[in-house]
């Protein structure tokens, strides 16, 4: 056989495979004859310690305990890791750095904020009744646990499973602590999470006497007042250090709801809830039964507050623009007159706290979980009234600038508006068909996918139809409508099927903001609420006209008079019926999120734009009294309208651009130019007239003071001693002016800083 294999000196020529072949095979078999000798000699080994009966099992829950414990820290680590986060290490003591005295648009002192950390009062001279009765009340157990009370915790679930309700809190005082220094008021699962973690730290960080001096200064306390001290203050007229046992309970029993026990909203009741805490320090056994009886004989008398209603939501949200603002920040005693209304403001939470406790579910559960947010601005932006929530002292969570909502329907204006900047008009012709986004398809509130009628865009809005809202932003393109929502001032909006309906969280603030701007005539309406800031000595370091650019064109006035032609028909025919008013032109948008979640009402006449949401904070669906699911156009528009219908003082409202001018309107302004035309003098009066409040000159004033303080003391009511009075001066300009009214205030002020 002839073969190049095996031709003459062939093989040696070329690699010798079968050598190759055996090399690899006899390594393979050597190597696992090693392995196995050495599992064996391993097993031997290993075998004189096999361990039997209960030694075995002892290892074996070792082992496994180890295992699960090793899982256990990575979970722990991975849960504390945003807790963490929220700290700021060099700074975290220190998180709000102003002291700011707000003054509503005409000058008067309304509130103060930012919180004072120094220690006025050390631990040692705050009277041992007053750390009894906050340990009684609110954490028995402060020196025993580390941070987190778990047998606390159960007893109060237990307790409230027995009673059906929240009647006891499972948070330790170091948890309150936490909350009030790095978390937000939101109640979820999360911040609870955040906050035990939080605890933990603050326990390895301070010691126990640490925490409770902090605890005493942060907490709030109703009436603005912030710590132990600031609160004697507001509702004794006193130091901390001279209060009664009595005077003590009263104070412990703010802890836990601040307006709701507060002495000057509801005597009885802060009474009844001082009685409670008298009983806490017998059980805790502080102290004796007869040691408390004449603190029960003799209940504690606060001294009367003339500013009962403090406006603590648009506090929050001026004290968080002040920081935003303000720049320098070498002077951290400040004074700024804002914009606030403060009768408004009134009308405003009256308005929700009566027609909500009417329009929700009569279902005690449900009724005090169901909660609100109102907006009320200018056309300009000047926010005039903000209510966050239903009870400030609750919750200081501000659901009106900080809670992201679905707007429902409401988020509708924005799809047409960008319909009528890519060539619609008000009445081109829509069709009201089903229509497929991938594989879903929208349905109207009827649960119909369209009922293929041809309508005007007008009467799709007036309707509100999500069949021709989902097609429009198809058609024009959902990047036309974001990019318009941008230019509003909306943030987080996303592209998606159902972007037409609302279904990205926005704040109500933002969203009556944009809304604004349709108001407006088409420029951009940035909410604010600082007009002037001045510092300690009077000098004028920010004003809004001076510092802040001229707002821009969002749109044309032609897109935002036909957009107000559209929205107006929602008011008189539409879903918006019951916001109608009277005396004037409104318009506005309902807006209902899926499984009737969230509820809005967005609407404005000629002077004011105002938004209203209801909803739930566990994002449950909420209810009317009649058992139906609540909707833009039931309760959210009732409380509107309830609003609206006081805020206009008076009838000489602007005209909406693109509406007629209203005949109550048209009556006014031909009464007030009769006046004039009778009167050369009633326009020079009418600029006076809002001067009106500033003709009783200092001394006038005092002596006015001094006659009710001595009505009062002579009826037998507590009182606060009066200020001293400062040095007359003769007239200066206005910025001497501003000097020596911030300087009145500078001597108190100045431990604020830090």
């Amino acid at each position: 056989m002839s073969d190049w294999f095996f031709r003459q000196g062939g093989r040696h020529r070329l690699i010798n495979w079968l050598g190759v072949d055996a090399w690899i095979d006899s390594t393979l078999s050597a190597t696992w004859s090693a392995i196995k000798d050495r599992y064996n000699a391993a097993s031997s080994f290993f075998a004189r310690f096999r361990l039997t009966g209960w030694r075995r099992i002892a290892n074996e829950l070792a082992s496994e305990t180890l295992s699960l414990g090793t899982g256990g820290v990575i979970v722990m680590y991975a849960l504390a890791l945003p807790a963490f986060q929220e700290i700021d290490e060099k700074n975290w003591l220190a998180m709000d750095q102003f002291s700011v005295t707000f003054q509503d648009k005409d000058g008067n002192v309304i509130g103060k904020r930012g919180i004072n950390l120094n220690d006025a009062v050390p631990l040692e001279e705050i009277p041992e009744h007053m750390i009894k009765a906050a340990l009684a009340t609110e954490d028995r157990r402060f020196f025993e646990h580390f941070g987190v009370d778990f047998l606390g915790t159960f007893r109060a679930l237990v307790e409230n499973i027995r009673a059906n309700d929240v009647v006891q809190g499972g948070s330790t005082l170091t948890q309150q602590l936490a909350k009030n220094l790095f978390l937000s008021p939101e109640r979820s699962i999360t911040r609870k999470l955040k906050e035990v973690f939080l605890s933990f730290w603050l326990e390895a960080r301070l010691t126990k006497r640490q925490i409770l001096k902090l605890y005493l200064d942060r907490a709030y306390l109703g009436g603005g007042a912030f710590g132990v001290e600031a609160a004697s203050q507001f509702y004794f007229g006193k130091s901390v250090r001279e209060i009664t046992m009595a005077e003590a309970a009263m104070l412990a029993g703010l802890f836990k709801a601040p307006t709701k026990f507060a002495p000057h909203i509801n005597l009885p009741t802060s009474r009844a809830r001082a009685n409670e805490v008298l009983s806490n320090l017998v059980e805790a056994g502080y102290y004796s039964a007869g040691q408390v009886y004449n603190a029960r004989l003799n209940p504690a008398q606060p001294i009367e507050n003339r500013d009962s209603q403090s406006p603590d939501w648009f506090l929050d949200f001026a004290y968080e623009e002040i920081q935003k603002k303000i720049k320098d920040k070498r002077d951290f005693v400040l004074t700024a007159r804002t914009t606030i209304d403060v009768p408004l403001q009134e009308a405003a939470e009256q308005a929700v706290q009566s027609q909500l406790s009417a329009g929700a579910s009569r279902s005690g559960s449900r009724r005090r979980q169901t909660t609100s947010a109102l907006v009320s601005m200018e056309t300009d932006g000047a926010v005039r009234a903000i209510v966050g929530g239903t009870d400030y002292g609750e919750s200081q969570f501000n659901r009106a600038t900080h809670a992201l909502r679905q707007p429902g329907s409401s988020f509708k204006v924005y799809v047409y508006a960008a319909a009528l900047e890519n060539g619609y008009t008000r009445n081109s012709g829509l069709r009201d068909a089903g229509v497929r986004c991938g594989r879903w398809s929208p349905k109207n509130y009827n649960g119909s996918y369209g009922s293929g009628a041809r309508i005007s865009m007008t009467d799709a809005l007036r309707r509100s139809l999500n069949t021709t809202a989902v097609a429009m932003s198809l058609r024009i393109g959902r990047k036309n409508v974001i990019e318009l929502t941008k230019r509003l001032g909306l943030k987080g909006i996303r592209p998606s099927c159902s972007m037409a309906l609302g279904d990205r969280g926005i704040t109500p603030i933002s969203h009556v903001g944009a809304y604004a701007s349709f108001a407006n005539g088409g420029l951009r309406a940035e909410p604010y609420a600082i007009l002037e800031v001045f510092n300690s000595q009077g000098d004028l370091v920010y004003k809004r006209e001076r510092d802040e650019p001229k707002p821009k064109r969002v749109f044309s006035r032609d897109v935002a008079a036909q957009m107000n032609q559209m929205l107006e028909t929602v008011v008189t025919g539409g879903t918006g019926r019951r916001a109608q008013l009277e005396f004037t032109h409104a318009a506005g948008k309902t807006g209902t999120s899926s499984s009737y979640r969230d509820a809005w009402f967005m609407g404005y006449t000629g002077r004011y734009v105002t938004g209203v949401w209801v909803g739930r904070d566990n994002f449950k669906p909420v209810y009317r009294s009649n058992g139906k699911g609540m909707t833009g156009g039931s309760v959210p528009a009732a409380i509107w309208q309830a609003y609206m219908a006081v805020a206009h003082k008076s009838m000489d409202i602007p005209t909406i651009p693109g509406l007629d001018t209203h005949p109550v309107q048209v009556a006014e302004r031909e009464r007030l130019e009769a006046l004039r035309a009778q009167n050369p003098n009633f326009a020079a009066n009418e600029q006076n007239a809002a001067a009106a409040n500033k003709l009783i000159n200092d001394r006038t004033k005092r002596a006015l003071q001094k006659l009710n303080r001595a009505l009062k003391i002579a009826a037998g009511i507590a009182v606060k001693p009066l200020p001293k009075p400062e040095q007359e001066a003769p007239d200066e300009t206005k910025k001497n002016d501003r000097r020596a009214d911030a300087g009145a205030t500078t001597g108190s002020e100045t431990s604020r800083r830090r």
